[in-house]
């Protein structure tokens, strides 16, 4: 190898350039003179890059060499040092230094300090820049620096690094220094620290409160400070910040720990200030006291990890007592708005709700007056510290004896006892849930104590007085306790203690919203009248089963509406043109998650509109009464015809939220003549789930031959393609459909290597009804497996033109698919008046479906008395003599009118997000309808079967049995036969009233 001597860069590093076998390169020599080592390093350059690189021993920087080469060095290797550790160990390398400026000289010398120490900063003459640079930062701005290391031509040895300084190549980060007011040049602040966050709440805390002992001055002193004790962190060193607290300790006389309600700082005297020396001797453990200073960082040898605040400390440039009897008369900081009476807190968004963000009505409601409270348990806050409340709540939860919480419908807050109430009162002999009312002042907490799930977890009330309004019994059969619900029987059993609980607060005061703004924009936007009409009606044939009401009357009895239907309809014969209520329906039916037998609706009718216009109605007073905590509704919704629905989706009311829509594979199938024989109306659907999702495990596989059993009119396969597609067209399917259905098949759906082909053959509603329950059943499961995220979203839409009649379960016999008043569609009415095709005449319904429920049906009714007869007596042979009231009413001059119901329980329910419509009502109904907390129904006396003139017949199969519970009895009955409920299970009520009394009991 080839070599020439260069450049000699300082005594530890002499660099040669050299050339070896055609290729160019650097050598360095790096002599350590404190270990006495050489480290040689060579660089290998390639030949077609113009420039040569210094490579150190260390490998800690690159710079261009003094041969002028054009091609720029890469990036160098930087190493991060701190101020108090440069040394001689460093010369020649590249270095990263941050600290605080604290000295300029000649404009272009810095020295700049860190937790460690300090170290000179050096801006070279040739460098027109860093000079302006170094002249234009001041005094106690953060910066980082990048420079080399080089020794000083005149060494300071009163320092650890007087003998080398830094010549900087860059600056970054500067972060100047702000003043009190938290201004600045720059107001890039908390750069590169590892000190968590300080506080942002300065408000007085229960600590601080207990401390001032009821002076107004100082609590006015805490209110409009700027700065606490425990906030103050390495990177605000510089600041000048005054502070109020107390001395918690003195270490050796010159050093004193200042704390407030938010932690505590180190603060540095100079005790050679006679007057400060003065008032630090004669200060105690209750003095508060007036700190003024700048924040420096302690020596690395001082610090406190133990603290927050342990890397800094303040230097005290004034030091004063305070006097709790004299008043504050420095500057007031702007305190937090309180809400104001326009701004109302939306209770059931547990959000405060601005008058721009209102859809409706500018006030609410003030919840406290009338009362003998000042505030409820879940409004108090930051805005409200100082002030005296008076609270009203159940007591919740208590804890070392000295501090509870007492709740609401509207929250909880935390109550602090102070010592010398504790032993007083003894809270926790109070059983829970006992009526509390509580006086006290309300005080931020400390920040260690602070909740931030709690919309009250900053604040604490400091009580001064207690009363016991109601103390409860010891052991409540259910605790108030998120983490273990009881058991809906128990639930259902003891609603009034369930209902304290938060989310059936939460579902209950937002159903209250709900309607409030469905009644505020159907009445002061749109016009409407809301008119109550009878809930004792006469039966309505070809409807739902009604309950019975009996009169004194012999023989006589009313029928509780199923719905308005009748009577809405005659309002509008009435000229009450633009009608709705919040109606309550009964229907006696089987009680499901979705249904009860008591029921709310809003029920809504007009004249002369169309179908149309009503479907835009409803989806303004949805937009206008849907909660804020459900996102935005996109309008208008999408609208499908009964027929695209059974298609796409096999069920009236699709969950359109996903795809994975059925598939028409009747042609493919028909190839095959015998699998459609002895069906009239022939039709296959199917479900393809493409590979790697095509899993079918046994528990699906299962559930989906359970459902098949459903529907005996079709044929339900599953095949999965494997090995391959070629093989699978010769396998097993082919024995049961025949090669041309499965080459058809794989040509038609572009089927693959591991796909999952999921079918159904027969009747062609049963087969689209049967693939629908199965589309949802796969993406349930897909759910569950984790293959899809589930859609929490909202996905509302029409379903339209459903037929106007179903074929009865007689032959030959129709019945009404919504309900006898139902308009048919007039493009189908040639089919009406020839009275043939009759499942084919369309009608004028619509229903309104959200998430593959229904929520809502109306339709545009008959106002033409001749083609109402025409459909009663003649299509549905139902009693035209139960209708008089009706066709006469029409005789009278009825306008063209329409309308329609939306089931409130279900709507709330879905967009509560719970499984059942129990959970949003306040006192519902259980298994069979019964009423857990009343008993009802119940046997009734002889005196009152008598009044009624009701004589009580028992069927021959069926006993009654008479169990006790306590001072109650409940009746049950031994049926022979069986009843199926909706999960396709056999169940005895007998059975069910045991396992309920049985669940009650224990």
């Amino acid at each position: 190898m080839n070599g020439l001597l260069c450049k000699v860069v300082n005594r530890r590093t002499i660099l040669s350039f050299c050339r070896s076998e055609g290729n160019f390169g650097i050598l360095s020599l790096n002599t350590n003179e404190k270990y006495n080592e050489r480290i040689v390093t060579s660089h290998k350059l390639d030949t077609r890059n113009q420039g040569a690189f210094i490579m150190h021993g260390n490998n800690k920087r690159q710079r261009n060499s003094f041969i002028d080469f054009y091609t720029p060095p890469p990036p160098p290797d930087v190493l991060s040092v701190k101020c108090g550790d440069l040394w001689q160990g460093y010369l020649g390398m590249y270095v990263r230094l941050r600290g605080r400026i604290v000295k300029a000289r000649l404009g272009r010398f810095l020295e700049i300090r860190d937790s460690r120490g300090i170290a000179q900063l050096v801006a070279d003459d040739d460098n027109p820049r860093m000079l302006r640079m170094f002249q234009s930062i001041p005094i106690d701005s953060y910066i980082t620096v990048y420079g080399i290391v080089r020794s000083r031509l005149t060494p300071n040895k009163s320092i650890p690094t007087g003998y080398v300084e830094l010549h900087v190549e860059d600056i970054r980060d500067v972060d100047y220094p702000m003043d009190e007011n938290g201004s600045g040049p720059n107001q890039r602040r908390r750069l590169n620290t590892s000190a968590p966050a300080a506080p942002v709440s300065r408000t007085v805390t229960s600590i601080e409160f207990k401390k001032i002992n009821g002076s107004k001055g100082l609590l006015d002193r805490l209110n409009n400070r700027l700065t606490t004790c425990g906030e103050l962190r390495s990177i605000d060193v510089g600041k000048h910040v005054t502070l109020v607290g107390w001395i918690d300790r003195k270490k050796h006389g010159k050093f004193l720990h200042l704390r407030d309600g938010y932690g505590q700082t180190q603060i540095v005297i100079d005790n050679e200030n006679p007057v400060i020396k003065q008032t630090v001797a004669a200060i105690n453990a209750d003095s508060f006291v007036l700190v003024k200073g700048h924040v420096v960082s302690r020596p690395s040898s001082n610090k406190n990890t133990a603290f927050e605040t342990g890397d800094i400390e303040v230097l005290v440039e004034e030091f004063q007592m305070l006097d709790p009897e004299l008043p504050y008369d420095g500057p007031i900081l702007p305190q937090n708005q309180v809400q104001s009476e326009t701004e109302p807190m939306d209770i059931a968004n547990n959000t405060v709700e601005t008058s721009q963000q209102q859809k409706s009505a500018p006030k609410t409601p003030k919840v406290n007056t009338f009362t003998n409270r000042t505030h409820t348990c879940g409004e108090l806050g930051d805005k409200d510290i100082g002030k005296e409340v008076v609270l009203c709540g159940w007591l919740e939860f208590e804890r070392m004896r000295k501090f509870f919480t007492l709740r609401d419908g509207y929250g909880c807050t935390q109550i602090m006892l102070p010592d010398d109430l504790g032993e007083k009162l003894r809270i926790e002999t109070i059983p829970f849930e006992s009526i509390l009312q509580v006086k006290g002042t309300v005080m931020g907490r400390p920040p260690g104590m602070r909740n931030e799930t709690m919309a009250t977890g900053g604040i604490e009330v400091i009580l001064s007085d207690l009363q016991i309004l109601n103390k409860a019994k010891s052991k409540l059969p259910i605790e108030i306790r998120e983490h273990n619900r009881a058991k809906e029987p128990l639930r259902l059993e003891y609603r009034y203690i369930d209902l304290r609980f938060s989310d059936m607060q939460k579902n209950l005061r937002t159903r209250s919203k709900v309607l409030m703004k469905m009644r505020e924009y159907l009445i002061n936007h749109a016009g409407f009248v809301e008119v109550e009409t009878p809930t004792l009606f006469r039966r309505s044939p070809g409807g739902a089963q009604e309950f019975v009401v009996p009169s004194r009357k012999p023989g006589h009895f009313y029928s509780l509406v199923q719905s308005p239907q009748q009577l809405k309809q005659m309002l509008m014969v009435g000229a009450i043109d633009r009608y709705f209520q919040i109606a309550r329906c009964y229907r006696d039916e089987a009680t499901r998650p979705d249904r009860q037998p008591e029921f709310t609706q809003l029920d809504l009718e007009l004249s002369f509109s169309d179908r149309d216009k009503i479907m835009e109605l409803i989806e303004k007073v949805l937009v206008n009464c849907w909660p804020d905590f459900c996102g935005a509704l996109n309008t208008p919704f999408p609208r499908l015809t009964y027929d695209q629905a059974m298609a796409d989706y096999g069920t009236d009311k699709p969950d359109i939220r996903f795809a994975m829509k059925l598939i028409d594979i009747t042609q493919a199938i028909e190839l095959n003549p015998e699998l459609k024989e002895g069906h009239k109306n022939f039709g296959s659907s199917a479900v393809l789930i493409k590979f790697p999702h095509s899993s079918l495990p046994n528990q699906l596989k299962e559930n989906l031959n359970n459902i098949a059993k459903q529907y005996p009119k079709t044929k339900f396969v599953t095949s999965k393609i494997v090995p391959d597609v070629s093989q699978w067209i010769e396998g097993g399917l082919t024995r049961l459909v025949g090669q041309d259905v499965t080459k058809a098949l794989s040509s038609e759906l572009h089927l693959e290597d591991n796909d999952l082909l999921l079918f159904a053959y027969g009747d062609k509603e049963q087969s689209q009804l049967l693939m629908g329950r199965v589309r949802v059943a796969m993406r349930q499961s897909m759910e569950v497996r984790g293959i899809y995220t589930p859609d929490t979203s909202f996905s509302l839409c029409w379903v339209l033109d459903f037929p106007l009649l179903s074929e009865g379960e007689k032959e030959g016999t129709f019945e009404s698919v919504h309900h006898p008043f139902t308009a048919p569609h007039p493009d189908d009415m040639h089919l009406l008046h020839a009275q043939k095709d009759l499942p084919k005449i369309r009608s004028l319904a619509y229903d309104l479906v959200l998430n593959g429920q229904e929520i809502g049906g109306g339709s545009i009714r008959i106002h033409d008395p001749n083609l109402q007869k025409l459909i009663i007596q003649d299509l549905l042979k139902l009693d035209i003599t139960e209708f008089n009231h009706m066709l006469d009413a029409l005789r009278s001059g009825c306008p063209p009118h329409g309308g329609i119901a939306l089931g409130i329980d279900r709507l709330l329910a879905i967009m509560c997000n719970v499984e059942s419509i129990r959970d949003v009502i306040a006192f519902p109904k259980g298994f069979d309808g019964k009423d857990h907390l009343s008993k009802a129904p119940m046997p009734i006396t002889e005196a009152e079967k008598e009044l009624y003139n009701i004589e009580i017949k028992v069927p021959e199969k069926v006993t009654e049995k008479v169990t006790e519970t306590g001072n109650s009895s409940s009746k049950s009955a031994e049926i022979t036969n069986t009843s199926l409920n909706e999960s396709g299970t056999d169940l005895i009520p007998v059975f069910k009233d045991f396992l309920e009394t049985r669940l009650r009991k224990y």
